[in-house]
């Protein structure tokens, strides 16, 4: 089941993004001349210090924050408005209570006017692809944290976006069932061929998943440095901390990190 775009052109492209809230008393500006050109295919995870801009950017990228200055393309294509060719997923899975895990997933073909049949087969496939196989009629408040955050992501993905876009979305969850969606994630990423923006603030997360990590700057955000991830297509969790290429990068992004925090 992939859903990759064609191996050409720019999937996502920033080229001097600045952007300003103003308020009557005050004038933030929380991204200064971010450029930045992303892959179809591509993993890239950003990290950052809080209030440098990550979640600004995704916004950006899905049309709902407007760019006080610079270009920003979206499958080649200007960014003008709230885009339809995207997934999110947030921090919080921010499901219906009173609907079940598909029909939680479903919802998205309801607000997309999606062909019904269409959309169950698709929400089928994610169900099995997820492990939520069994919990299909499971309210949010039987589910897990982490579990919810599966029937988020299926919702995310129903509509077989080319760019998912994904905002701390396990920031939440305790360490063990992280490190499980991080496995789970990746796996996906590697069916599906979607190409993935995801912010983090935790550096493994970042280096784990990402086929490249970014690195911003305290507010206003820019981007101190981009790192190539060279570690295995295929990741088990166990197996990538214990290798010397994770530890040496985490180790020179936690390093770059904290000199930008120091010298802010």
């Amino acid at each position: 089941m992939s859903t990759a775009p064609a191996a050409t052109g720019t999937a996502i492209g920033m080229s001097g993004v600045t952007v300003r809230f103003t308020t009557r008393r005050s004038q933030t500006t929380a991204l200064d001349d971010v450029s930045l050109d992303i892959e179809p295919g591509e993993f890239v995870t950003i990290v950052g210090p809080s209030g440098c801009g990550k979640s600004t950017l995704l916004k950006i990228v899905a049309g709902l924050v407007t760019p006080t200055s610079g270009e920003v393309s979206l499958l080649r294509r200007p960014v003008r408005g709230p885009q339809k060719e995207i997934g999110f997923v947030f921090q919080k899975a921010a499901l219906l209570e009173w609907r079940g895990a598909r029909a939680n997933i479903l919802l998205q073909a309801e607000m997309r006017g999606m062909d019904r049949a269409r959309a169950a087969r698709r929400a089928d496939e994610l169900i099995e692809m997820t492990g939520l196989t069994g919990f299909e009629k499971a309210l949010p408040h039987e589910l897990s944290g982490g579990m919810q955050q599966r029937v988020a992501l299926c919702r995310a993905l129903l509509h077989a976006p080319p760019v998912l876009l994904m905002d701390e979305p396990f920031g939440a969850l305790d360490a063990l069932t992280r490190e499980q969606m991080n496995a789970e994630l990746h796996r996906i990423w590697r069916e599906t061929g979607t190409t993935v923006v995801l912010v983090t603030h935790s550096i493994a997360e970042a280096v784990f998943l990402g086929t490249r990590v970014v690195v911003m700057s305290p507010r206003p955000g820019r981007i101190i440095r981009t790192f190539p991830v060279e570690l295995p297509a295929h990741r088990d969790y166990a197996q990538v901390m214990s290798d010397p290429r994770f530890d040496r990068l985490a180790t020179e992004l936690r390093g770059l990190l904290g000199s930008a925090a120091a010298n802010h």
